[in-house]
């Protein structure tokens, strides 16, 4: 489906690109920096708080407001689908694993084989950090499908089809692999890069009100071409 027509530029949100929006949701690609929405901890400008504002239209009594479907990290780039209602929000929310959600990632080494899926069970300890775990009653079954795309100086490029959305899922699956993600302090050894090689890429997923399949694509971002160079990309 192709998207409605976006409003003329300057009425854009400030921080983010808005690449569809409708009477029902606005779907956004994220910068790499930004939350999603504010923590008790941290109350600074986030997505959620950018698409309130550009939905009430600088009107601070208006009602409108925007509800989160899903969530990306802060260090993670890409697409995110926000709902203008509570319905539509718990609509997407139910039938979310229906969703179709490729990433790219870069990563330490070669990983072999060059596509496969792993799999196992996540949880998270006190300190927040996710792990995989033996013990079927603490940890969520996950699956992280995984193709290589392009191998350079030591570095590779991979298309993730995200089969179960857990928390930091792609970024702890590949570190236990032995192949951490490019710029993952958290769960790799640390690195020169700076910047979590992490991109939200594509999403396809059912139009909770139409009914219709909405398909939506990002091009490579700019640190990824300057780690791999450029590479055709797959299309959904």
């Amino acid at each position: 489906m192709a998207a409605s027509p976006l409003p003329p530029r300057k009425f854009h949100p400030k921080g983010v690109t808005l690449l569809h929006e409708d009477r029902d949701l606005i779907v956004v690609e994220k910068p790499c920096g930004l939350l999603t929405i504010g923590t008790g901890r941290d109350s600074a400008r986030t997505v959620h708080s950018i698409l309130n504002d550009y939905v009430r239209k600088g009107d601070p009594r208006s009602r409108n407001r925007v509800y989160i479907v899903h969530r990306l990290d802060r260090e993670t780039s890409g697409i995110l689908v926000l709902a203008k209602s509570e319905a539509v929000k718990e609509h997407l929310q139910q039938n979310w694993q229906e969703s179709d959600k490729r990433y790219l990632t870069i990563i330490h080494g070669s990983i072999t084989p060059a596509s496969g899926t792993i799999s196992s069970y996540l949880a998270e300890n006190s300190a927040l950090n996710v792990y995989s775990t033996t013990d079927q009653t603490t940890g969520k079954l996950s699956h992280t499908e995984y193709t290589v795309l392009k191998e350079v100086r030591g570095l590779s490029l991979l298309e993730i089809h995200l089969l179960t959305g857990r928390k930091h899922q792609i970024r702890v699956h590949l570190s236990e692999k032995g192949h951490p993600v490019v710029g993952d302090t958290k769960y790799g050894t640390g690195d020169r890069y700076g910047t979590l090689a992490l991109h939200a890429r594509s999403l396809r997923f059912t139009h909770p009100v139409t009914g219709r399949r909405l398909t939506f694509e990002t091009a490579m971002p700019e640190f990824f071409i300057k780690l791999v160079g450029t590479v055709e990309l797959p299309h959904q």
